[in-house]
């Protein structure tokens, strides 16, 4: 990222202020007389090693999960560089901290602990004067905006306003995971009210305080906002984040043949729960083709992964209604299947011919799923008895239990192991400790979101692609499920060390930007060394020299 062109203007107490171009202490005594900084810092001059010492030491001596989200994300608005720095160099620590799980708890504190605003705001009465808005902003080469209307945050629900915790936090993994310039990012909350009765009676509340918006004149709002987009910023990739069901589904379809867009909660997390059903048949000896899938919730995670397998079993040569018979759902209702009549559209194309059910462990031991996943952000779902009928069907029952944040997994790490005698696959989308179980200690692995969506982001954004396809996902979690080590498999874990995380997203977006091409998605030319190409757009967050 050049620096000279920013600089332009930017002198003193005001580029103190800009965490773009903030080094603090790290100025040196030349630029401090260039750039009017003489006086205005303590007199010696740091290195950003110490800088980032200093910070470490006093992240760490912060004792609550909420206190170490308040102070990084100070920093944050402080000096971005740093900030990076520190969370890319910490990141099996600190990802649990600006991302889940502590930042649901973050978003439900919002406005109490609210410091400065990141981002921008678009509400029902900025209707006709969103474009203005977006020109707002101060940077004019976006590439990536994360948008959510805060209904469905995790597995809270409707937290309103109080939601821009969350594209505040997935951009930041998005820089930190994958490099994408911090400049380039905008996160925005589409603030259209909310139905949470606490929030609304919360005097601290930052949001619009009435019901939330529906129907024509909310589709109205989100149309002018991805118009405005396209205009103002036609080189960005708009994600849809944590929409509720009624929305999520419509809009992915409604948008993502017209504009460069995707969503994370069915797109992304299908990515990473497919990367760990196939990096699971080196484990159990079963090919994805001959495995049955049951779900545990059929929104937007269950059955956005549910299409994803389709898509894989298609490119595999399998006929599409024979794929869609390795995936079964389980709803609030029991299970889905064409006999009943209160289903949704979503949830029709994995309505099969069967006997109703009524519970989840009654489904399990007539189906006798090689794999259970649980996307239901209910807690404790997977009861002792489900989990070991799973055990007494397969001699390596694969487990995931994803939903976030972590008190709303369906079951854990420790009850997996032991409920299986230790024969379990399991995966969270929240982080567990490591479990020792009759002597053996097994890793679990972590099916997060963020092992997905930085790298597809980066490949769409480095290939300047048009559109984000299924492809793109599917080729991604492939490039996942094969990064996977033997040394990983031993431990227990089936993604690899959150610590390659970069290594990661430069080899899926590089996959990613493959498919671009191939698929005529993009008007750049191909590089000759595609790879190169996109290692080169990467954030690197060391100091420049400003003189």
């Amino acid at each position: 990222m050049t620096t000279t062109l920013h600089l332009e203007g930017k002198r003193g107490v005001a580029l103190l202020h800009d965490p773009l171009l903030n080094k603090g202490t790290a100025f040196d005594e030349a630029e401090r007389d260039a750039l009017g900084l003489r006086g205005l810092l303590p007199p010696r001059v740091a290195t950003q090693d110490q800088q980032l010492e200093r910070v470490l030491e006093n992240y760490r001596r912060k004792e609550s999960p909420l206190e170490k989200y308040i102070y990084l994300i100070s920093l944050q608005e402080r000096n971005e560089a740093l900030f990076y720095r520190l969370v890319m160099q910490n990141l099996d620590e600190m990802m649990p901290i600006i991302y889940t799980p502590t930042v649901g708890l973050a978003c439900q504190k919002y406005g109490h602990i609210f410091r400065r605003p990141r981002g921008l705001y678009i509400t029902r009465r900025d209707r006709g004067q969103v474009k203005r808005i977006l020109q707002n902003w101060p940077h004019a080469d976006v590439r990536i905006i994360v948008i959510t209307d805060g209904e469905r945050i995790l597995g809270l629900g409707d937290l309103g306003a109080n939601g821009m915790g969350i594209p505040v936090g997935k951009l930041s993994l998005y820089t930190a995971c994958a490099g994408i310039p911090p400049a380039q990012c905008l996160p925005i909350m589409l603030d259209v009210g909310t139905n949470n009765a606490t929030l609304l009676a919360d005097p601290l509340y930052l949001g619009v305080a009435e019901a939330r918006l529906r129907g024509p004149e909310y589709d109205e709002l989100v149309d002018e906002f991805v118009q405005a987009a396209q205009q103002i910023f036609p080189k960005a990739v708009i994600q849809f984040e944590d929409f509720g069901n009624s929305n999520a589904f419509r809009l992915l379809h409604k948008y993502r043949d017209q504009a460069c867009t995707f969503n994370d909660d069915i797109q992304g997390t299908a990515g990473v729960t497919l990367a760990g059903l196939l990096t699971s048949e080196r484990l159990t000896g079963i090919p994805l083709a001959q495995q049955k899938i049951l779900f545990l919730g059929a929104g937007e995670a269950g059955i956005g992964i549910g299409d994803l397998i389709v898509e894989a079993l298609k490119l595999q040569g399998i006929p599409e209604n024979v794929a869609r018979q390795q995936c079964w759902f389980v709803d609030s209702k029991g299970l889905v299947v064409q006999s009943r009549t209160d289903l949704v559209e979503h949830k029709l194309r994995f309505a099969h011919p069967h006997a109703p059910m009524a519970t989840l462990l009654e489904a399990v031991e007539a189906l006798k799923p090689t794999a259970l996943v649980g996307v239901s952000g209910m807690p404790q779902t997977f009861t002792e008895p489900i989990v070991r009928a799973m055990a007494k069907l397969n001699k390596r029952p694969v487990i995931f239990a994803l939903s976030n944040p972590t008190s709303k997994a369906e079951c854990t790490a420790e009850q997996c192991y032991t409920w299986t005698d230790g024969r379990g696959i399991f995966a969270s989308g929240s982080p567990f400790a490591p479990v020792t179980f009759n002597g053996v200690t097994h890793t679990p692995g972590q099916g997060n979101n963020s092992y997905i969506f930085p790298g597809v982001g980066l490949g769409v954004i480095a290939s300047e692609s048009t559109r984000v396809t299924d492809e793109m996902f599917y080729s991604a979690a492939r490039v996942l499920a094969g990064l996977v080590t033997e040394n990983d498999l031993k431990l227990g874990r089936i993604y690899p060390d959150l610590n390659r995380i970069r290594e990661v997203s430069l080899a899926i977006a590089t996959e990613v930007a493959e498919v671009a091409f191939k698929r005529g998605l993009t008007h750049m030319l191909r590089p000759a060394d595609l790879k190169a190409h996109v290692e080169d757009t990467m954030f690197d967050p060391t100091y420049p020299d400003y003189v």
